[in-house]
């Protein structure tokens, strides 16, 4: 096994998890198969109590873990499936450790930092690499290790106001110590480490500093870890005389130097590791360069492409809590983009804060009530994704109201499919207290009610979480046309409340369709207005699985109604002969830490890259 460790130094925020991915990415073109695992350093077991204000949005993976976004980057870039165990955090090893010493397994010894809990690091890297993400057998070649946090906050002690020494700068030791101490135990020829560092230009000079670059990969060999690949961000291209410097007081070879400047598209990462042949110099550390091929990315490249020249653009409303932090939506950006790029159109996000829609702001704050209506009003297709708490719950509801009455695509994603089912309780079948019992528990009308196997004392990893299997009950129906006149799909959840099966019969005669339902019959999974030209709710998260050229079918349904081209899919998609399909089943789900502070407004997406646009 061969394992390539990607650190960041300088700042954070510098674009790791890209990086590694697309690391991943130009050595699986070179035939290599390909594994990651990332490295929280806090304390939480898994991401899944956080809010996604601290760390962007919990990613959820097959197997139910949730975890942290990078790992969405690494499925998406590699086209794998990762487990709860390839996100590695302090709670979970500590956790393991405990385990052990309550069962006895140490013989009585003493347990401390090291050896034992760096021992549990090295060993759990060792075991996770092995597993195959690519669903062939046998292990991957290569292991990407991303370590979050910044070097320097892990070399350089700093204490906060209070005089305390801050908890990043000691949560991070033993994993520093743990792989500083593991490339020496996997030997020379299978460890490559990959420094992410900033190499800022002053704006008085414009001069490129290489100073912030030298105390990092200074601190870092304090550390016990030196870096064969320096990984440069800058706003352009590193010069001659900037590559020498760092490469005389680094002891890096200038070969091995590489420029990430900055680009319109993440997209083009992998093809700037390319053109600098990152790779060569990472298959040569790794004694790789006789069996791996040349990078093939033609299609990437091709999709580069495409993206960076649409012009024709599509307006997506995204009504939701979190709106001031795109991080907090990544996911269900990319599938947004995903489904953009393959229709051809530029796509422009609007986004719209849920609790701007709602009477009370008319009276607090006006002139943010009708630029949230003027948003909304403006868009070609309306999502509303999924979240937590009763905060901006009235305006997802609106939101739904309008899409639904003005006959504007919509797509709601598990509490966005629940506002839908609530308005429509309301405004059709005149239940004016329909509500969930998540924002009224003594509601008369309870159209969408707790799970009976969810715990209400315990939070952490107690939801209905992971891939579940939906099945269609209506052949005729736009969503199964849309993933390809399949009679199941595999998709992933996460959620503790439902629509209420007791009130689906009331709901179907006034008009609204349970299209997909689970294998009991009981759980509604997702709802179709067959009068109007898209509106679908989804009780799981379709984002999750969406890929660059592998758009998630939901998302691609409302990007094409959004744009007049629904009908041309959906008779492209029942003309699917079933060998393309491969099963009965779809079983993919799809077609075979910086974080950004917004407004409202419009905003282009291209890859990661978000650009307010001007009037």
């Amino acid at each position: 096994m061969k394992y390539v460790l990607v650190t960041g130094g300088v700042v954070s925020g510098l674009g790791k998890g890209v990086t590694a991915s697309s690391i991943g990415l130009v050595l699986k073109s070179c035939g290599l198969r390909v594994t990651s695992i990332k490295i929280d350093p806090y304390l939480n077991t898994d991401a899944g109590t956080m809010s996604p204000f601290e760390h962007g949005e919990v990613f959820v993976l097959d197997d139910g873990g949730e975890v942290d976004l990078d790992l969405g980057n690494y499925e998406r870039f590699l086209d794998i499936k990762l487990t709860s165990d390839n996100n590695i955090t302090t709670g979970k090893i500590y956790q393991h450790v405990i385990n052990k010493e309550r069962r006895g397994d140490y013989l009585g010894k003493t347990v401390q930092v090291v050896p034992h809990i760096t021992d549990a690091i090295q060993e759990w890297i060792e075991r996770v690499a092995m597993i195959p993400v690519d669903g062939k057998e046998g292990p991957p070649d290569v292991c990407v290790i991303e370590l979050g946090g910044t070097i320097g906050d892990m070399m350089f002690s700093r204490h906060n106001e209070n005089g305390i020494l801050d908890a990043g700068d000691i949560e991070s030791m033993p994993f520093i110590e743990a792989l500083g101490q593991f490339s020496y135990r996997v030997g020379p020829g299978n460890f490559c480490l990959v420094h992410v560092s900033l190499v800022p230009v002053l704006n008085v000079v414009g001069e490129q500093k290489t100073k912030p670059t030298q105390h990092s990969v200074r601190g870092l060999r304090g550390l016990g870890l030196s870096p064969h690949i320096l990984a440069c961000r800058s706003s352009k291209a590193l010069e001659e005389n900037v590559i020498e410097k760092l490469s005389q007081f680094c002891h890096v070879p200038a070969s091995n130097i590489i420029t990430l400047y900055d680009v319109t598209n993440i997209w083009q990462v992998p093809l700037l590791l390319k053109e600098q042949k990152a790779h060569e110099a990472i298959l040569k550390q790794l004694s790789l360069l006789s069996v791996a091929g040349v990078p093939m990315l033609e299609e990437w490249m091709a999709r580069v492409k495409i993206c960076d020249t649409l012009h024709d653009s599509v307006r997506i409303a995204i009504v939701g809590k979190y709106t001031g932090l795109t991080d907090a939506y990544l996911s269900v950006l990319k599938a947004l983009l995903h489904a953009s790029v393959a229709c051809r159109r530029k796509l422009v996000v609007e986004w719209v804060p849920a609790s701007d829609l709602e009477e009370a702001t008319l009276k607090e704050a006006p002139d943010a009530h009708n630029e949230a209506w003027n948003l909304l009003k403006g868009a070609d297709g309306v999502l509303v994704p999924g979240g937590f708490g009763d905060r901006g719950v009235q305006g997802k509801i609106l939101a739904a109201k309008h899409a639904r009455e003005n006959s504007i695509p919509f797509l709601g994603i598990c509490l966005g499919m629940q506002t839908a089912v609530i308005e429509y309780c309301r405004s059709v079948l005149n239940l004016h207290d329909a509500n969930s019992t998540e924002f009224d528990p003594d509601t008369t009308n309870p159209c969408v009610i707790f799970m009976p196997e969810g715990s209400k004392t315990h939070m952490g990893g107690t939801m209905r979480l992971g891939s579940r299997r939906t099945y269609f009950q209506v052949t005729d129906c736009k969503s199964a046309k849309l993933y390809g006149n399949a009679k199941f799909i595999d998709e992933r959840h996460r959620h503790r409340y439902e629509v209420n099966p007791d009130m689906v019969k009331e709901l179907e005669e006034a008009g609204l369709s349970f299209v997909g339902k689970d294998e009991t019959g009981k759980r509604m999974e997702i709802i179709e207005l067959p009068t109007h030209p898209y509106f679908i709710g989804v009780q799981f998260h379709p984002e999750y699985k969406s890929r660059p050229g592998k758009p998630s079918a939901p998302f691609l349904g409302l990007i094409a109604a959004s744009c007049g081209q629904l009908d041309g899919l959906l008779g492209k998609a029942s003309r699917l002969p079933r060998s393309v399909l491969g099963s009965k089943g779809y079983q993919n789900g799809n077609s075979n830490k910086t974080k950004k502070q917004i407004g409202k407004g419009s905003f282009c997406l291209n890859g990661n890259g978000v650009h307010a646009l001007t009037s």
